[in-house]
């Protein structure tokens, strides 16, 4: 091959391998873009797996989650149930425990009979009695509540003391024959016969001051009285014989326990004992000296 044939031939040996290595890259693209398709395509599916395999899980937490709130919400209710239950054997224990005369209407309505005495007796202590001497003796559940109230009357500097308390069946029946005696038959007017004496149960009290005594004349005239109208609820004890009652003439000294519950109800109902019906008031019982 002469020179000039040579200078002729080599441009287009050149294009000729320049066109081969543009065609070698373009298979080689081609190839690598048809593998990151088929790697895409792999991806894409595998995204689409997991995808579904993420909305199963999620399916199955959220079915969980509702099995769990309804097992939750029967433990809540049988909780509620065993709380309502022992709640219940917590009242009839009480119930069973609690003498049902200590709500009892008496005063011309129910009986006790010359056998009945509260279970248990303490004596008052000395610096609330008017006559420290005298034996005065009440329910010893109704004490504490009572030592309450006359101690706050005492830092209140209320002059308060206690005139009367538990009588038994004969110590009510001699009280009311020498009324009787003295008085004739307007001695019922204010002494109840033997037997439906409140204070028969040990949980009622008459109070004075020492400046009232033992006549209890003007007692509701004094700040004795007025601190027992706003205070006594607070420690369980109502008065049993207000002014126009059906009963007996108003007696401003005679308080009654009938427990905390029941004398802030009558308190912020303004009601009187004796204008509830015993059904009502039995269903305090339960909770007479909590």
């Amino acid at each position: 091959m002469d020179r000039r044939t040579l200078v002729f031939a080599l441009p287009s040996l050149v294009l000729l391998v320049a066109l081969g290595i543009v065609v070698f890259r373009y298979v080689a693209l081609a190839d690598a873009q048809a593998a990151l398709q088929a790697a895409k395509a792999d991806a894409d599916a595998y995204v689409k797996e997991l995808q579904a395999e993420l909305a199963d899980r999620e399916n199955d937490i959220s079915d969980l989650t509702d099995a769990l709130t309804v097992e939750r919400n029967k433990t809540g209710v049988f909780e509620r149930q065993i709380r309502d239950i022992s709640g219940t054997v917590g009242t009839l224990e009480k119930l069973a425990k609690t003498d049902p005369e200590l709500l009892a209407k008496y005063s011309k309505v129910y009986f006790l009979n010359e056998n009945y005495a509260p279970p248990a007796l303490a004596r008052v202590p000395d610096g609330f009695a008017y006559e420290p001497s005298r034996n005065l003796q009440v329910h010893a559940k109704m004490l504490p509540f009572l030592e309450d109230l006359l101690e706050e009357a005492a830092e209140d500097d209320i002059d308060l003391q206690v005139i009367s308390a538990y009588r038994s069946f004969g110590t009510q029946a001699a009280l009311k024959s020498s009324y009787i005696v003295t008085y004739g038959a307007g001695a019922n007017s204010f002494s109840a016969d033997q037997g439906y004496s409140e204070h028969q149960l040990g949980t009622t009290l008459d109070f004075t001051t020492a400046t009232v005594g033992a006549t209890f004349t003007g007692f509701d005239q004094t700040p004795a009285f007025d601190w027992l109208e706003r205070n006594a609820w607070k420690y369980g004890f109502i008065l049993s014989y207000p002014a126009g009652n059906g009963y007996y003439q108003y007696e401003p000294w005679h308080w009654r326990f009938v427990g905390e519950d029941l004398a802030e109800r009558l308190h912020d109902d303004k009601k009187d004992f004796y204008d509830l019906d015993q059904r009502t008031i039995d269903e305090y019982l339960a909770s007479l000296f909590d």
